[in-house]
């Protein structure tokens, strides 16, 4: 076989990259996203890329030896509130820890806002006797006749599965396993989740949470890839399915069907690992920016040290002031409603807004010509002559200029008393400085200085905004990727499979419990390399990063420390209390080496290395990029307040060493970039382009 395909699906479009194997070829296609039948989107993208290389679907997926999929199937059920009915079963005394959350308030001065509501109903939560102590002792029995009367109750009020989240059972899953097993004596056909299991952290209303919402997607993920498999089987598919996860890896289908939380912005999750690769291949950096302008969000995040930093703190709904935390670890993302379906829209005052609301895929930018009456920031960008009208998605779909200039005269224009090119310019700008603010905003509080990374730009939108953006924030150096169209798939192939086993366990460095806490250690290897076998991974591609999560005293937040070795002894663990010290100035920039530090948990990521794209260099050529030039159109550029002629280039014809000086516009099939005056564009070895002011 010698295909391997990546399928990464976004909310207005469905991007996808393949790689034959055999000659280092590589495709990119992008089709709309089919929201009422995501399926439907990914087979109609792989259509489209059998279609480019002569064969039928059958002839491609034969010759497929695996498939990545990011889904967007279990974000969309939580927005939409397609989730599954789900009891609860907890500890007596307990039963409100969901709808109290953490106790705090985010706005604690902001008296309009209405309390947010729980993810489940205080009906369907109902409490046991039995209690656990902190030290994992039985400080009450379990009461067995409770539980059978407790699933009578969820039976008759038919959910779809049961949540098992019992106080302290991480440090003794005793109860919740008898729990379990009382449940499959009664009810065998229900599902079931144990919050020791999901996410066996301290602090029980994050771990309740995100078994809830485990227990919520069970149905929602299994009918999916169900489809997905039958679709993909009955066109002769015989390969691996993986999918992206939220932890920046991959993992089989077989493991998701347990674990659906962890495809809740898997999508996205591949940037950092995509980014990060593109910048140690162009430029030898392992501190990058990571950026994706799509058709409805705009995602970021950073790399130091090649480590890609995860939290547990991300929002199901990131908007909602209050709302409910996902309360696993992941990939530290930050989203905002920025993307090229972005609505502008002007308030009662006045005022113009873009976003966070987006036209999506369906009815689309007014440009699409779908029904959408909305004036989006692609319309905008038409207007302005930043986008071909005869070459969006390489000329295979028909943009109507006068249905965007209508839209953002009637919108925009007419309600600020501007003309439409005005207006159009305004909606750029404001794009930008959302996208700006959100990028100043995550670089403070990670304690970052983005003058000093190289920002690599992806995501069909970005390449229009990119100078713009870098200049603000004080950039140097931008990387755009030949495949910055479909940057998140191209981080599906070159993404290891990954498993991350964790464990909860207090102790202090100046009285620190080396036999407790390495005989967890133990366990969790143990659990990494039953893993390894379940996916078939062989020694030599087997590896294992170990992780100690610690915090100084009286500290609510805990920082990830990696460990060098798989043990911690009494000769090295001065070392990670060093590292530890580092990692906090860095992220909070202050320190206090005098104290002694709180170990509050223990990480274990399996990681199986998978095979990696073979990115060929391209011979530097002699030739003027003139070779390359398409054409020239008028383009409006707002520091010169008025439309140039600019130089428009094909990117599919750009070599290694070509050089082009702004004003100008390179266009690929999936991308623009434009190129401001006073900017040069070089094209890199790999086939990639490197903007800088001048």
């Amino acid at each position: 076989m010698s295909y391997r395909i990546s399928v990464d699906v976004g909310g207005t479009f469905t991007d996808m990259m393949v790689i034959n194997e055999k000659t280092g070829e590589v495709g990119v296609f992008k089709t709309l996203t089919t929201p009422q039948n995501l399926t439907e989107g990914v087979m109609n993208a792989i259509k489209l890329a059998a279609s480019n290389y002569g064969k039928n679907i059958s002839q491609l997926l034969e010759d497929t030896i695996s498939i990545v999929h990011g889904t967007t199937a279990t974000t969309n059920a939580i927005i939409e509130g397609k989730v599954g009915k789900v009891g609860v079963i907890t500890t007596k005394g307990f039963r409100d820890i969901l709808h109290a959350r953490e106790g705090g308030k985010e706005q604690p001065f902001n008296w309009k806002i209405d309390y947010p509501t729980a993810f489940i109903p205080r009906y369907l939560i109902l409490t046991v006797a039995e209690r656990i102590n902190s030290e994992g002792e039985i400080e009450e029995p379990l009461d067995e006749n409770q539980v059978r009367e407790i699933i009578k109750n969820f039976k008759e009020w038919e959910v779809d599965a049961i949540a098992i989240c019992l106080l302290w059972s991480f440090a003794n899953p005793i109860h919740e396993n008898r729990i379990s097993k009382i449940i499959t004596e009664e009810w065998p056909e229900i599902s079931y989740d144990c919050s020791h299991i999901v996410n066996p952290v301290i602090r029980e209303y994050r771990r309740f949470i995100a078994t809830v919402i485990n227990s919520s997607l069970r149905k929602v993920i299994g009918l999916y890839i169900s489809n997905l498999e039958k679709s993909l089987e009955s066109n002769d598919f015989k390969g691996n399915l993986f999918l992206m996860t939220s932890t920046g890896g991959v993992l089989d289908s077989s493991e998701i069907i347990t674990k659906p939380i962890l495809t809740l912005g898997s999508g996205p999750s591949m940037l950092p690992v995509a980014a990060l690769h593109v910048g140690l291949l162009e430029k030898e950096s392992n501190d990058v920016i990571g950026v994706d302008m799509g058709g409805t969000s705009f995602d970021l995040a950073f790399v130091s040290d090649g480590e890609i930093h995860l939290t547990q703190d991300t929002k199901l709904n990131p908007s909602e002031i209050g709302g409910d935390k996902i309360g696993i670890s992941i990939v530290d993302i930050e989203s905002i409603g920025a993307g090229g379906g972005s609505i502008a829209w002007v308030d009662s005052a006045g005022y113009l807004h873009v976003g966070p609301q987006s036209a999506g895929a369906n009815p689309g930018p007014a440009c699409y010509g779908f029904k959408g009456k909305s004036p989006t920031v692609t319309d905008a960008n038409v207007i302005l002559g930043y986008i071909n009208p005869e070459y969006f998605l390489g000329g295979k779909m028909k943009i109507f200029v006068e249905k965007a200039e209508e839209a953002i005269k009637i919108e925009v224009a007419d309600k600020l008393n501007i003309g439409v090119v005005e207006a159009a310019s305004r909606i750029y700008t404001t794009i930008n400085y959302d996208m700006i603010i959100s990028l100043r905003d995550l670089a403070i509080r990670r304690g970052i200085d983005p003058r000093e990374r190289v920002l690599v730009g992806g995501g069909g939108a970005f390449g229009i905004h990119a100078a713009h953006i870098a200049k603000e924030i004080g950039v140097k150096e931008i990387l755009i990727p030949k495949k910055a169209g479909v940057l998140s798939a191209y981080g599906g192939l070159i993404s290891d499979i990954k498993h991350d086993f964790r464990a909860t366990s207090f102790t202090t460095s100046n009285a620190f419990e080396f036999d407790k806490i390495n005989k967890i250690l133990e366990e969790l290897e143990k659990k990494a390399e039953e893993f390894f076998i379940r996916a078939n991974i062989i020694p030599e591609n087997r590896q294992i990063k170990y992780y100690m999560e610690a915090r100084y005293p009286y500290q609510v937040y805990d920082l990830n420390i990696p460990l060098t070795e798989n043990r911690i002894t009494e000769k090295n663990i001065s070392k990670i209390i060093e590292s530890f010290h580092e990692i906090h100035q860095k992220f909070y920039a202050s320190s206090d080496p005098k104290s002694h530090i709180e170990a509050t948990a223990l990480r274990v990521s399996a990681i199986g290395k998978v095979k990696k794209p073979q990115i060929k260099e391209i011979v530097k050529t002699e030739e003027n990029a003139s070779i390359a030039l398409k054409g020239t159109r008028n383009v409006y550029f707002r520091e010169k307040e008025r439309f140039i002629e600019t130089s428009i280039y094909d990117g599919d014809k750009l070599k290694n060493g070509h050089i082009i000086n702004g004003p100008a516009i390179v266009e690929e099939v999936n991308t623009t970039i434009v190129i401001p005056p006073n900017y040069i564009l070089n094209v890199t070895k790999y086939g990639d382009y490197f903007l800088k002011v001048i």
